[in-house]
């Protein structure tokens, strides 16, 4: 499964008998403790994983160079000719540190999740999701991975926003656990099918996308964004159906959509001109262009930027605020707000998961996905 192959250095040890015996020992035991594993630790991750025991059973990569298009096996055979000549001990031995490593965290992460947040909601492995002081919020957890959203990220958000829209909250907030907001879509959802299903994957990912935005359309409460770090993507275009999007000054709002192939989602094709004009839309939409938080907020996509430091703390006492306020009367008022948009907007969001299908069916992206992973590797 494509993503980033790893560097790793090649380093020369000299190793006794003794310190050998106990790093293959150290690796069978790390064998058996991978698959005690409850999480899944990531395609990246797994990679590294793949890499060293292939490096560590074999020595430096000796298999023939797959095809570009076949996504999987080219990334595999990336992460093991990258470790070049590592010896096969070291390999061993990093397998060994890094499947430890691993252990270590899923325990840490067992014994916190042991005694939950004050009103946190069950059911959900990629979002934390709780209620409190009339407040649901929304919070992205795949922090290892800049918050990607997979498919079952999309569709545990889908329920987190139904939740939302019928408990006794007053207002919704979606948030980023970690430095990023959210990276936007994982690319891994559109390379792990196989050649013959890529039609199949193509067209079940356009249901669930339009199914995702038409909630955002659909939100009965006000909903507010508050972008604690950077933001690409799907996360990037369903600000326009927010209505409140607070960021930190640290934030940064990218669609790249043209440099991966594709094209505009999230109602952003027909929200992004209206709230910054067509030629800022464009920039953003045709061309990559990358908005600071200062630059989102001047164009109207974001409502106010606030110093990184003090950023939670207004924000949080702000929206509470919010919060205390009559919760009926600012549910009818946002509906009356959105009324006559509405039926536009699902219109829109159907018409633009229709061209993504096909977008993602053409052979210009699956080279531009092909091209951004090789990029990737070289950094």
């Amino acid at each position: 499964r494509p993503t980033q192959a790893v560097c790793i250095p090649a380093i020369h040890l000299h190793m006794t008998a003794a310190t050998m015996q106990v790093s293959q020992k150290d690796f069978q035991k790390a064998q058996e403790q991978l698959k005690l594993l409850k999480k899944d630790p990531g395609n990246e991750t797994k990679l590294k994983l793949y890499a060293l025991f292939k490096q560590a059973t074999e020595g430096p990569c000796n298999a023939p160079k797959p095809g570009m298009l076949d996504f999987v096996k080219k990334a595999k055979w990336d992460a093991w000719n990258s470790l070049g000549n590592l010896s096969q001990d070291n390999a061993r031995q990093k397998y060994a540190e890094l499947v430890s490593s691993l252990v270590s965290a899923e325990s840490a992460s067992q014994k916190k999740e042991a005694s939950p947040e004050e009103g946190r909601h069950d059911g959900y492995e990629t979002l934390i999701v709780t209620t409190k002081n009339n407040i649901t919020k929304i919070m992205f957890n795949r922090p290892d991975r800049k918050n990607a959203i997979n498919h079952q990220m999309y569709r545990e958000i889908i329920k987190a926003l139904e939740e939302a829209g019928k408990n006794d909250s007053t207002i919704a907030v979606i948030t980023g656990n970690g430095d990023y907001y959210s990276s936007g879509n994982d690319l891994n959802n559109f390379t792990n099918a196989q050649p013959g299903e890529m039609e199949k994957m193509a067209k079940d990912g356009a249901v669930l996308l339009k199914e995702f935005v038409a909630h955002f359309i659909d939100f009965p409460k006000p909903l507010i964004a508050v972008v604690n770090g950077p933001a690409i993507g799907i996360c990037v275009t369903v600000l326009g159906l927010c209505d409140l999007v607070y960021a930190s000054d640290r934030a940064t709002f990218h669609s790249p959509f043209s440099q991966l192939g594709q094209s505009p989602e999230g109602c952003s094709s027909y929200l992004f001109p209206k709230i910054m004009g067509l030629a800022k839309a464009s920039e953003m939409l045709l061309f990559n262009k990358k908005l600071t938080a200062a630059e989102a907020c001047a164009q109207g996509l974001v409502t106010e930027v606030f110093p990184d430091s003090s950023f939670q703390k207004e924000v949080w006492a702000r929206l509470e605020a919010y919060a205390s306020l009559p919760k009926n009367s600012l549910a009818v008022s946002k509906q009356l707000l959105r009324s006559m948009e509405k039926e536009k907007l699902h219109a829109v969001n159907s018409r633009e998961c229709e061209v993504l299908t096909e977008r993602w069916l053409s052979d210009e992206c699956a080279n531009a996905i092909v091209s951004f992973f090789q990029k990737k590797s070289k950094l």
